[in-house]
């Protein structure tokens, strides 16, 4: 776990490791909290990356991948470290590089310290993976735009402040069809629908959100107009390098836990650990995790370094979010029926680990980009 860390990077896992487990004491939350959403922003952890000036850390990409590592492992509510990513990585990070002054200086230290709350809207009902497919539109008038669509699957949605979405602003422009805003959830004609009933990462409330006319005004457009797939994709070069750090903290907990049961745990006379099958699971679990590891450190070096990052993006955006499904199955299995109920805890890292085969791009999807940046 600790190959290639300074003692810098060494001291910020265990400080962070250190908070959460004190800050973060319970279990899976039924819902969104507030108290822990400013917890976690005192913390530091919603502005890692962010610049100092503006309540941030400004640390890499790699030093925010081993905070999001420790928080993942440290808070047992998975939907929480994934608000957080998400509210950072989508949403305050291309504030922080495409933003007016002005919108800089009004949402960053807000939402670097908890205070505000950002929802990530790009996902339409036809416009998953295919974002080409987009409908939502921002129609120019004085002195801004009014958007109209629909957004679904807004994580952060029912307790978002601000929304950063995206929208056709000339249809014709090809590549520079759409243009990245930032929208206030308060203004005339935002509309956020009721929280979806998911299958895990309830701690992070998801919903609809449609904009009726909504007004954003011209300070508020990130980057020119015409950059929003711009905006977009670097974006997810800081969400697919950091964000499935949290994963890795999840597996790295479920593996301690694998590795007590089964030497505590006797069934014919002898300790769990001393049956092959169980003992080569547990191996399997650390092998998927370390090798999704040094993918997931390689992608961040990549990006830290200013090198394309498309590629390995990709190849630890699958082997993380893979791992970490098949390590909670596994550790369903050898806990038994104390892994199925839900006082143990392992059940929820299934139901967690489902949504990061889906989310910012499915396992197919990267496997295509994969493909692509192989030349096939």
């Amino acid at each position: 776990m600790e190959f290639g860390w300074s003692e810098d990077q060494r001291h910020r896992y265990e400080q962070t490791l250190a908070a959460t487990l004190d800050a973060f004491p319970g279990g899976n939350s039924p819902a969104f909290d507030r108290e822990n959403w400013c917890t976690a922003g005192k913390l530091g952890l919603l502005g890692a990356s962010l610049p100092v000036e503006y309540g941030g850390q400004d640390l890499g990409a790699l030093d925010t991948a081993l905070v999001f590592e420790a928080f993942g492992r440290g808070c047992l509510d998975t939907g929480l470290v994934f608000a957080a990513a998400a509210h950072l990585f989508a949403c305050a990070m291309p504030i922080a590089e495409f933003g007016s002054a002005t919108l800089r200086d009004r949402v960053l230290r807000a939402l670097a310290c908890g205070d505000l709350v950002a929802g990530n809207a790009m996902t339409e009902a036809d416009a998953g993976s295919d974002v080409a497919a987009m409908s939502t539109s921002a129609e120019r008038v004085d002195g801004g735009y009014l958007l109209s669509g629909t957004k679904t699957f807004v994580s952060n949605g029912p307790v978002a402040d601000v929304f950063v979405t995206y929208a056709v602003t000339d249809p014709a422009a090809g590549p520079f069809a759409t243009t990245a805003f930032v929208v206030d959830a308060t203004v005339p004609g935002v509309e956020i629908g009721t929280p979806l009933d998911k299958l895990g990462m309830d701690g992070c409330a998801a919903s609809a959100v449609t904009f009726d006319r909504a007004p954003v005004p011209d300070d508020a457009v990130l980057g020119a107009p015409g950059q929003g797939a711009m905006v977009f994709q670097h974006s997810m070069s800081w969400e697919r390098a950091c964000l499935f750090a949290l994963y890795l903290g999840v597996q790295d907990r479920l593996i301690e836990q694998s590795v007590r049961h089964v030497r505590a745990r006797k069934q014919f006379g002898k300790r769990l650990a001393e049956f092959q099958s169980v003992s080569n699971r547990i191996v399997d679990m650390k092998l998927r995790v370390e090798s999704a590891r040094l993918l997931l450190y390689r992608t961040c070096w990549a990006h830290d370094a200013g090198e394309p990052t498309v590629l390995f993006a990709a190849l630890s955006k699958l082997a993380t979010s893979e791992a970490a499904l098949a390590g909670a199955t596994d550790a369903i299995q050898l806990f038994g029926y104390r892994g199925y109920l839900r006082d143990q805890g392992i059940e929820a890292a299934l139901r967690d680990a489902v949504g990061g085969t889906i989310f910012s791009g499915t396992s197919d999807i990267q496997r295509q980009l994969i493909a692509i940046e192989m030349g096939l």
